[in-house]
């Protein structure tokens, strides 16, 4: 978009560039792809009966009167397809984030062992596990809320604009971008609690750090939901970030 846009003051320079990238796309073959794509297509439909469904339709968007009957220019699962692929772009178009997630991880949990290194299960060691245990869930509260928190506030234009040109459904898009990022929520708790468990020196055996780990990695999704329920009620980021932690301390406590 950048590149095609006539910038103020720049017109002739800008409509130069915005025709030679045009003259260039005429002749590669992408450009062959989509022109015999789309003379396919036209052939197709022109035998494919009075209505002109064809099996090659469900990659294509349909008028809102539609095959499917249910007022949506395509099929439940293309449109989770759609938004899940899109979503999981998303995602990688920004590693630097997951490697800056990852690595605060890290430092907190290796910070909290270091704090509670090599605990005894004396009166003190108690009170410290207890404390360490609470760190845990507090951690993974805060960091997983905030994260998210802004998810839909930031996309709610977007979502309202395609939700009304019946793109696709509510659920199509919750669940696509909850997947989407379901890979980074359950490696943040799994980092967290292999750092900070041996380290605290809790209770030994596979058993016992899968259980913490599956309980760790509960309250991080838990949390992630309570995230996106903040950011869907809110109607600005600003607001998102006011109203979160009132409604998360006494929930936490």
């Amino acid at each position: 978009v950048q590149m095609l846009a006539i910038a103020p003051s720049k017109e002739t320079e800008c409509r130069e560039t915005i025709k030679k990238i045009c003259d260039s796309f005429a002749v590669s073959p992408l450009a062959r792809e989509v022109l015999d794509a789309a003379s396919a297509t036209s052939s197709t439909k022109a035998c494919g009966g009075a209505d002109g469904i064809n099996a090659q339709d469900a990659y294509f968007l349909q008028p809102l009167d539609t095959i499917y009957g249910i007022g949506y220019r395509s099929s439940w699962w293309t449109q989770f397809y759609c938004i899940l692929w899109r979503s999981w772009l998303s995602v990688l178009k920004d590693p630097m984030l997951v490697k800056v997630r990852l690595l605060q991880t890290a430092m907190v949990s290796t910070l909290i062992g270091s704090i509670y290194f090599g605990q005894v299960l004396d009166q003190d060691g108690v009170m410290n596990i207890n404390g360490s245990l609470f760190l845990f869930l507090t951690n993974m509260t805060f960091q997983n809320v905030f994260a998210v928190i802004n998810v839909f506030s930031a996309e709610l234009p977007v979502f309202l604009r395609e939700k009304h040109s019946r793109l696709y459904r509510v659920d199509t898009y919750f669940m696509g971008k909850t997947i989407a990022e379901l890979p980074l929520f359950i490696a943040v708790p799994f980092v967290f609690t292999s750092i900070a468990y041996p380290m605290i020196g809790l209770k030994a055996g596979v058993s016992h750090y899968l259980t913490t780990l599956f309980v760790v990695t509960l309250v991080a999704n838990v949390s992630t939901s309570f995230g996106y329920l903040i950011s869907c009620a809110s109607s600005s980021i600003s607001m998102a970030l006011s109203v979160g932690p009132p409604i998360v301390i006494p929930f936490l406590i």
